[in-house]
């Protein structure tokens, strides 16, 4: 399975090496004290052996990646994590199937067969059972409390996975008006006794600075712990275990691709990768440094396009118009991730990356040195969509190749189609969220009449029109009653999770 194994591997923060902790440790805490992201600086030592992939299940894969990256989890505990994670509640068993998109080398990796029709349930199943495991390494009657913000995904990932499961409560954040009703709907009709949804008046990056800020709120933190006996972590993938369940689909899609008789094992392939956060397309440069035959990673964005214009120029610039798009999930300023590609192209150099986050905070930009831009830019690409580019790819992809896709991977589409390419080379386009997600959108992208209807009207003539199903889970929201209607503002998000706490940890 692995080659060049090491004992021990700790975690610290992007920012400082002076406190380290272990896999099961980190993921409890979420989020280093000083901001941080944790990263441990054994990323690379131990590379999985892809002669090893041939004929294996995703579970099986899952196992072998996350022993490599999580060592302090026992064999049987991360056996029992990945079978309560990957089991019935996937709609395909393969769990992320990869699928040939036309007759040119190019590929589709549908990462929303999960049960919330998003890619954030691969990692969002088995957060919960992380935790379930990490008691052990903390007060054994401490609960954790979840906090998330989310741009429309990873809040019902979150809350599914994490309702009602013992010892763990949660709260999750969304920018009002800026997620799809189908998004909003799936947040505020969850079900659980350990669960609040508030909306937030702001956008994406709002609530999540504002999360960021009370992690490192140390009265809120203490007062949290003394009087509700609960650790404050998150389900964002600034949580450690929340990324690296994502590395796992990378080496999936290899494998099959090696089974197709696509490539050869030690063949290099690309993968393209709609993102905002910056997560999704990270757990493809761990994939790498642990030993995937990945030629380049491509950045494919919205008309916020800030990682753009960060790998074309080297300077990150959050002080610029905020576009809510037809793809709100990557309507995002700040992408948390890149701090911690970053802490790596940087050589690891911590001193380095406070200061470009203290210029971040301080000044809302930073720039990179030059020779650290051309260490990123020899790996990774970019590009990005605008709305109607968007729904041109949608129309495109549909008609080209009878496949209909969202907004997001419409990013990924387009991008992939209008950049430089060796066309020996396969390329893997990470599909994020079912397109029945964003009916609406679609079904205007696809020429269809939706004046008079709702979006679940837009559902059923999508379906009609496609000869495609909706996911049941989707569909069945329309006889939902939402149960949360809260909204405050983004200077009210301390008080809040303090009431939460009272009411549900």
């Amino acid at each position: 399975m692995a080659e060049n194994t090491t004992n021990t591997v700790m975690f610290h923060s992007t920012r400082s090496s002076s406190k380290t902790y272990t896999s099961k440790q980190a993921i409890r805490r979420g989020i280093a004290d000083d901001g941080g992201l944790f990263v441990t600086d054994c990323l690379g030592e131990t590379r999985y052996d892809i002669s090893n992939l041939s004929g294996k299940t995703y579970k099986q894969i899952a196992k072998d990646v996350l022993q490599i990256l999580l060592p302090d989890f026992t064999s049987s505990e991360l056996d029992d994590c990945v079978e309560k994670a990957y089991g019935s509640q996937w709609e395909d068993t393969e769990i992320t199937p990869l699928k040939a998109l036309g007759n040119n080398n190019d590929f589709v990796l549908e990462l929303f067969h999960g049960p919330t029709c998003a890619f954030k349930d691969v990692a969002l199943q088995i957060l919960p059972q992380f935790i379930s495991h990490t008691k052990d390494v903390s007060d054994s009657n401490q609960n954790v409390m979840i906090l998330t913000a989310t741009s429309g995904d990873t809040g019902k990932a979150a809350l599914a996975g994490f309702a009602d499961v013992e010892g763990t409560s949660m709260v999750t954040f969304y920018p009002e008006g800026k997620v799809s009703k189908i998004q909003e709907l799936q947040m505020t009709t969850q079900s659980g006794d350990n669960v609040k949804v508030c909306a937030v008046r702001g956008n994406f990056d709002d609530a999540q600075s504002g999360v960021k800020q009370i992690f490192t709120n140390n009265s809120i933190n203490e007062t949290v712990e003394n009087n509700n006996h609960a650790l404050l972590s998150s389900a964002n993938s600034i949580n450690i275990g929340r990324l690296i369940p994502q590395v796992v689909y990378y080496f999936y899609a290899y494998s099959k691709l090696v089974e197709q008789g696509v490539i050869e094992l030690g063949d290099e392939v690309e993968f393209c990768v709609p993102t905002g956060n910056f997560g999704n397309i990270l757990a493809g440069y761990y994939a790498k440094m642990l030993g995937l035959p990945v030629k380049h990673l491509i950045v494919a964005s919205n008309s916020n396009n800030v990682l753009f214009d960060f790998l074309v120029s080297g300077t990150y610039n959050k002080i610029r118009p905020f576009n809510q798009t037809i793809a709100p999930s990557m309507d995002i300023l700040v992408s948390s991730n890149l701090e911690r590609m970053l802490y790596y192209m940087c050589d690891k150099d911590t001193r380095l990356l406070q200061m470009l986050m203290n210029d971040l905070q301080q000044w809302g930009a930073f720039e990179i040195p030059d020779n650290v831009l051309s260490k990123i830019r020899k790996l990774f690409g970019c590009g990005w969509a605008n709305e109607k580019q968007i729904r041109d790819s949608i129309k495109e992809c549909w008609d080209n190749h009878n496949y209909v896709i969202d907004p997001h991977t419409a990013c990924g589409y387009f991008v992939m189609n209008h950049i430089p390419h060796d066309s020996n080379v396969p390329r893997v386009l990470l599909s994020t969220a079912s397109p029945y997600k964003f009916p609406r959108v679609v079904c205007q992208s696809l020429g269809l009449n939706v004046q008079d209807l709702d979006d679940f009207g837009c559902m059923e003539l999508l379906e009609k029109k496609t000869s495609t199903k909706s996911p049941s889970m989707l569909s069945e929201l329309k006889n939902k009653t939402a149960r949360f209607n809260d909204v405050i503002n983004v200077e009210d998000m301390p008080d809040y999770v303090l009431k939460c706490a009272n009411e549900i940890c």
